[in-house]
């Protein structure tokens, strides 16, 4: 882990475009970046929901940061925290440098929550680039998938060609895919094509494989996330 931030004093800045994975608590944001970057435990997971307090910037490659974002609408968590999240999310989603991307998680089984929808309104009133994925695919058939991915474009507004991406962290369906967007993001900021690492080398709402040594060798793994 590059940074763990709990101030925006401490956002990093630089050259390197930033991709923020956003979404509720336990949507499984950390798994998909362990996924996407193949390190076992760069993001930590947690089985209690709720349980990041900061943004976590991690390096990839030194080409590129993935930002862990606190996930919201975990009922448990106090409302101080709850109201400490929104001030720190907000000031880093309208800051300078920002997000490049911000990528908005939902499960497949459950589809997108109010709180969703109105993170997606808000990024698009900001004009903030932005996809939704929906995550844990691997829980439920292909058919069930594709209903589910129809049923989520509808309830938040997206044309059918703009429909959520499916992904699964567990068995890599669809990661391929998610890369290519983040590229996509990417190549404003860069002048070459960014390679996915290989194996074996105004108010928002309230924030509720195998190790590459590579990645290893420029990242740390955090503490437990959520």
């Amino acid at each position: 882990m590059e940074v763990s931030a709990r101030d925006r004093s401490a956002f990093p800045r630089g050259p390197f475009p930033q991709i923020a994975f956003m979404g509720a608590s336990n949507v499984g944001k950390s798994s998909l970046i362990n996924r996407l970057v193949n390190v076992r435990r760069l993001a930590r997971t947690s089985k209690t929901p709720g349980r990041t307090r900061a943004i976590d910037f991690y390096l990839v490659n030194r080409k590129l940061y993935f930002v862990d974002l606190p996930g919201y609408g975990y009922a448990k968590v106090p409302d101080g925290i709850r109201a400490a999240w929104k001030r720190l999310v907000e000031s880093y989603l309208q800051g300078d440098p920002g997000p490049d991307l911000g990528i908005l998680l939902v499960d497949v089984r459950r589809g997108p929550r109010p709180q969703d929808l109105q993170l997606l309104e808000w990024l698009a009133s900001r004009r903030l680039e932005n996809c939704v994925v929906l995550t844990k695919t691997d829980k439920l058939s292909r058919n069930r998938v594709d209903q589910s991915a129809r049923q989520a474009a509808r309830e938040l507004g997206l044309p059918a060609e703009a429909g959520p991406l499916a992904v699964s962290a567990e068995t890599g369906d669809g990661i391929p895919s998610l890369w290519n967007v983040i590229d996509r993001a990417c190549a404003a900021r860069r002048s070459h094509t960014l390679e996915p690492p290989t194996p074996g080398g105004g108010g928002i709402f309230v924030a509720g494989g195998a190790e590459s040594p590579a990645s290893a060798e420029r990242t740390r793994p955090g503490r437990d996330r959520s």
